[in-house]
């Protein structure tokens, strides 16, 4: 996303931390070798075993702190740290955001989750080196037709953007993809926030933007280039501000937001979701 993308460009040489590198010097857009995307492929299994965990595991009355609680034991069972926790401050495993709260939400055990809420989901895992990241969006209890839709949505643009990745392809293709189906719904693509590149970093270039813009350089997608696809709807307008724990964003208008993501490496003639959770 870009807040991360930002600091990321900002930042010169590489940090370590307690639970392993963080943030390595920029090396522009990366091919990653097969042995590579094998670790890679290990890191984005386990953010999708957690997920896939905590979309059957969430309910009326529990809390976002014990989504998180969970997410950062399961992450350690299997021989992971939390990509999130820590990073550049961030205080937790998991992002968790819901209704009009678009990204970077932070769980607390006083949050508690409602019949009705859409809740987001994201985290990552950092794994011998490398990073897997994906987000999810899970309607809790019976929601309303309009939420249920904003969240369908939001997955069908992202399978719609998945579906233009092949070599020669470029981002545009992805982002034209994803703004057309969006548009489809009824919906607006926030567009103050993208998706990325991904592995030794947890955010690297390219930016993988979710709308068409000359903004952005059109990077042409090769083989071995792996990216977190993640397009974010809102269902009224697409400003969004930040909330004071500077962390939080939220629709300006109050309106509900969702978001889905995978990472994914580029092959030949398509991709491979690495972080595809089986469902």
């Amino acid at each position: 996303m870009n807040l991360f993308a930002d600091l990321l460009a900002s930042t010169k040489t590489g940090s370590v931390t307690a639970t392993g590198p963080r943030i390595q010097q920029r090396r522009g857009v990366e091919i990653k070798s097969a042995r590579e995307l094998k670790i890679m492929a290990k890191a984005s299994r386990i953010v999708a075993t957690v997920l896939r965990e905590i979309m059957e595991m969430a309910e009326p009355g529990q809390t976002t702190g014990d989504l998180d609680a969970h997410a950062e034991r399961r992450i350690r069972e299997m021989g992971a740290t939390p990509s999130f926790k820590g990073y550049h401050g961030f205080p937790a495993s998991i992002c968790a955001s819901i209704n009009d709260e678009v990204v970077h939400g932070i769980p607390s055990n006083k949050r508690v989750i409602h019949a009705g809420d859409l809740l987001k989901v994201d985290t990552g895992a950092f794994f011998d080196g490398y990073h897997g990241d994906s987000c999810v969006t899970i309607c809790v209890g019976e929601v309303n037709d309009k939420a249920a839709d904003l969240s369908r949505v939001a997955q069908e643009s992202l399978m719609a953007g998945l579906a233009q990745i092949r070599s020669g392809n470029t981002l545009l293709d992805i982002a034209g993809a994803v703004e057309d189906r969006v548009h489809e719904g009824g919906f607006s693509v926030v567009e103050d926030y993208t998706g990325h590149g991904v592995g030794r970093n947890l955010h690297e270039e390219p930016s993988v933007f979710n709308f068409r813009t000359d903004g952005l350089p059109n990077v042409k997608l090769r083989p071995g280039m792996t990216l977190a696809v993640e397009p974010i709807l809102n269902a009224g307008s697409k400003a969004c501000r930040t909330l004071r724990d500077r962390w939080t964003v939220v629709t300006r208008d109050g309106s509900l937001s969702a978001q889905w993501e995978h990472t994914i490496v580029v092959t030949s003639d398509g991709c491979e979701i690495l972080t595809d959770r089986g469902d």
